[in-house]
């Protein structure tokens, strides 16, 4: 039954922090194409991203990866086998990576409030895709649990990535078309 609420609440926990992340990224966005707009009002509107931002990291971002790594260390703790299976440290190699991104996008929002990235809003636009990647493959992995069958899925995630990217492209050229 504990490993019932424990998973519960893993699942509560990364749905919470993907949430933040992608919300996150997509003020990264917004924070870029704020330059664009007229001086009176471009340093209040990075001033405002800048806060939210800090919010959304701080109140929803960190608690949601804390309880996700919490609860799944105890998952872990409660069913040690789980260790021992090949799907299972895949898929911590992908969480360490995730939480990797977690950590750089902190650091983005300390560049955007000093003014120091050199990001372009299509840049982050591509940047906020990234968490869609981690998020099918993690979930693909820990459902389908069959390694071999996991190069497939793999190969999958990797053209759902390019397609991503294509379609990124598309929409920046179409909407580069409708302003000009």
């Amino acid at each position: 039954m504990l490993h019932l609420y424990l998973k519960s609440l893993h699942i509560i926990g990364f749905v919470s922090w993907f949430a933040g992340l992608f919300y996150l990224v997509r003020m990264f966005v917004y924070h870029a194409e704020s330059a664009d707009k007229p001086e009176s009002i471009r340093e209040d509107w990075k001033k405002q991203y800048t806060a939210m931002q800090w919010r959304v990291y701080k109140i929803i971002c960190n608690p949601a990866m804390m309880i996700t790594w919490t609860c799944g260390i105890l998952m872990l703790v409660n069913t040690p086998a789980f260790l021992e299976q090949g799907w299972m440290q895949v898929k911590l190699v992908f969480l360490v990576l995730l939480t990797t991104y977690h950590l750089y996008c902190k650091g983005i929002i300390s560049k955007q409030e000093s003014g120091k990235t050199t990001f372009t809003s299509f840049q982050f636009r591509l940047l906020n895709e990234l968490p869609t990647l981690f998020l099918v493959t993690i979930v693909l992995l820990a459902v389908v649990k069959d390694l071999l069958n996991f190069i497939y899925l793999f190969l999958g995630v990797i053209a759902f990535g390019v397609t991503l990217f294509f379609s990124a492209r598309a929409y920046r050229k179409y909407r580069e078309g409708r302003t000009s």
